[in-house]
C-alpha cells in the first residue's frame, strides 16, 4: 500500500499542469499527400486537432473518404481528434437566390475539387444539407464514430441564409482567426514557407482557430511538414497548447448535446 501511495504521489508531482493557451489547429481535406507527414506530426506533438472532410481528388487517384484511407480516418478517430463536414462535393458558396418573395431556398455554388474542372450548379437548402450528411454518413461508415455537428464552407464563403439552412439541419459553421489563416494554399512563389511560419509565430494568440489543409495541388512547395512541424514546436515554446473544438468555449456546447 505505501509503494501505492509513493507511486501516485510521484504521478501528482510530475504530472504537467493543464494549458490555459490553447490555439485549436484545424485541417480541410486536400490531396492527402502530405496527411501520413501531418499525423506524425500530431502524434509527435501528442496535439488534438479538428478535420473538416469533403470527397476530394487524391495523389493516389482516389479520393479522401474512399476505402483507401479508410484506416487513415480510423486511426485519427482513435487518437481523439474531432471531425466536421466541408460539404460532399466541396461546394463554394457564391450567391443566395430569392424566390418571388424573397425567401432564400436556392443558393448557387462552384462545386471545385483539387483538379476537378469547376461546375457552377444550383441546390435547394435540403440538398446542401444532404451534402453534410452524406459527410456524416461516410465518417460513421469508416470509423464507427458520429460526425460532429459543425461544417466548414469551403473557402469560408457563406450568407445568413446559408448557416441557417445548415444550422436547421443540425451544423454550425466553423471559420477561422485573422491570424489563423496559415497560408498553405497561397502560391509558393511568392509565399514561401518561411515567410508563411514567421507570419504565424509572430501573429498568432491563444483562442485563435488555425487553418491548413491535407495537400493543396497548386502549391509547389508543400507547406507540411516543413512549416507544421515548427509552428507547433515554436507555439509550444510560447506556452501554447493545441485542442480540439470540443474545448472551444463557442462550440463547447454543440458537442454536449445528445
Amino acid at each position: 500500500m505505501r509503494a501505492l501511495i509513493l507511486l501516485l504521489a510521484a504521478t501528482v508531482a510530475t504530472a504537467q499542469p493543464a494549458c490555459d493557451k490553447p490555439v485549436y489547429l484545424t485541417f480541410d481535406t486536400g490531396h492527402m499527400g502530405v496527411a501520413p507527414l501531418v499525423a506524425e506530426t500530431l502524434k509527435r506533438h501528442n496535439a488534438r486537432v479538428t478535420f473538416f472532410l469533403a470527397s476530394e481528388p487524391t495523389k493516389t487517384g482516389g479520393t479522401t473518404l474512399d476505402e483507401t484511407w479508410a484506416p487513415w480516418w480510423r486511426e485519427r478517430a482513435a487518437e481523439g481528434h474531432d471531425f466536421g463536414a466541408h460539404t460532399w462535393d466541396h461546394d463554394v458558396f457564391l450567391q443566395d437566390l430569392p424566390d418571388a418573395d424573397g425567401k432564400v431556398t436556392r443558393f448557387r455554388f462552384r462545386t471545385q475539387a483539387g483538379i476537378n474542372p469547376p461546375v457552377v450548379r444550383e441546390l435547394t437548402a435540403e440538398q446542401y444539407c444532404d451534402s453534410l450528411r452524406k459527410v456524416g454518413a461516410r465518417f460513421a461508415a469508416m470509423t464507427g464514430k458520429p460526425l460532429s455537428p459543425i461544417f466548414r464552407a469551403p473557402a469560408g464563403r457563406t450568407s445568413p441564409a446559408l448557416l441557417n439552412a445548415a444550422k436547421a439541419c443540425g451544423f454550425t459553421h466553423v471559420g477561422w482567426s485573422r491570424a489563423g489563416f496559415l497560408g498553405d494554399e497561397l502560391p509558393s512563389q511568392s509565399h514561401p514557407n518561411a515567410q508563411l511560419l514567421e507570419k504565424a509565430l509572430r501573429d498568432i494568440r491563444p483562442g485563435d482557430i488555425l487553418l491548413a489543409h491535407l495537400g493543396i495541388w497548386e502549391r509547389q512547395d508543400p507547406w507540411a511538414p516543413a512549416v507544421l512541424e515548427p509552428l507547433m514546436t515554436g507555439l509550444e515554446q510560447r506556452g501554447l497548447c493545441f485542442a480540439p473544438l470540443r474545448e472551444h468555449p463557442r462550440y463547447a456546447p454543440l458537442f454536449a448535446k445528445p
